[in-house]
């Protein structure tokens, strides 16, 4: 199983968290998604494709960066 770790710019607090980690659930191959409000992070499990996680996020006020990918393919960010 790959991981994956995001910075999500903009998740603040508890409804943040709901909401970020619902649409990440929705995402194709996405297993297990864990957030952590303190350092604005999220680790997703699975074997899903980064271009889906991103636009998991588009029209959201969420900035989202993959800081971190484990099966070593390119990293990206979504939003302008």
């Amino acid at each position: 199983m790959a991981q994956m770790t995001l910075f999500v710019g903009g998740m603040t607090c508890r409804r943040c968290i709901r909401e970020v980690t619902a649409r990440l659930r929705d995402v194709a191959g996405v297993e297990t998604v864990a957030a952590d409000i303190g350092t604005s992070t999220v680790r997703l499990g699975g074997v899903m494709v980064t271009a889906d996680v991103l636009r998991a996020f588009v029209g959201t006020t969420y900035q989202a960066e993959v800081v971190a990918n484990s099966d070593g393919t390119a990293t990206g960010k979504s939003g302008p």
